[in-house]
């Protein structure tokens, strides 16, 4: 970008030329199977994620690739399986100085060389053991977005006293956000929200017996909630929670 501008300064382009060089060096076109948004980053102050469900393994190698030359990046719903097909084609990463960390229970490969300024605190509650997997994709993504997270697992209704100090701790730590991963009935979110000050995101998880499995039932209760102050993502969404929960975040900041 930088580089076009002082192209049009030093009158060696055109405006019209200079806005169509613009334009197109927002997105990367990979063959025809990929198309980068590669201003994202600037636009909305979180780079593309890489969803890696769907993807074969040489495309997924590709993107990343691609991805890598314009800095960070994040890979979710890379399996662990699949993560060390491709560990020997990312060799180069490291020596170009890139950081690479594969999170095995959340899912994703993050890729940076830097790190992000540090901006506000969330707070990531699950109701059981079993939610922990979105809740580490959440608190992966909100630490990348440049937030400090503090999480309490395992403190759900079926045990309620094991949630009144977690919060209180949490509200002391001054968190602007509560990202509360549930599955079964999806109670644990209205219970929070109905304690506390500042937005709670509900994330209802696949985990659940019978009418539960899937979770869809927890996925109603949410949006069903008595409780002000909710707002609800989809099933086993923790990315999405943690992109919404930095974006509050920065509001605040700002």
């Amino acid at each position: 970008m930088k580089k076009i501008l002082q192209e049009l300064i030093d009158g060696n382009i055109s405006l019209d030329k200079a806005e169509k060089m613009l334009k197109t060096m927002q997105i990367a076109e990979l063959e025809d199977f990929a198309k980068l948004d590669a201003a994202r980053d600037l636009r909305t102050g979180f780079p593309e994620a890489i969803f890696a469900e769907g993807k074969n393994d040489q495309e997924l190698v590709e993107i990343i690739k691609n991805c890598a030359d314009r800095g960070r990046v994040l890979v979710t719903r890379l399996e662990g399986n699949r993560y060390l097909k491709i560990k020997e084609n990312l060799k180069f990463l490291h020596k170009e100085g890139f950081k690479v960390e594969y999170n095995n229970k959340a899912r994703i490969l993050l890729i940076k060389d830097s790190e992000i300024e540090r901006q506000g605190k969330i707070g990531i509650i699950t109701a059981g053991t079993s939610d922990n997997p979105v809740a580490e994709e959440a608190r992966i993504v909100a630490e990348e977005a440049g937030c400090d997270v503090l999480t309490s697992y395992d403190v759900g209704v079926a045990g309620i006293h094991r949630l009144f100090s977690q919060i209180r701790r949490m509200l002391e730590e001054d968190v602007k956000v509560i990202i509360v991963v549930a599955g079964m009935e999806g109670a644990l979110p209205s219970v929070v929200a109905g304690l506390v000050d500042v937005p709670v995101i509900g994330v209802p998880t696949s985990v659940g017996y019978g009418v539960g499995t899937g979770g869809f039932t927890a996925l109603n209760a949410m949006l069903q909630s008595c409780s002000p102050g909710i707002a609800v993502v989809n099933i086993d969404n923790g990315f999405g929670a943690a992109v919404f929960a930095a974006t509050i975040i920065k509001q605040n900041k700002n």
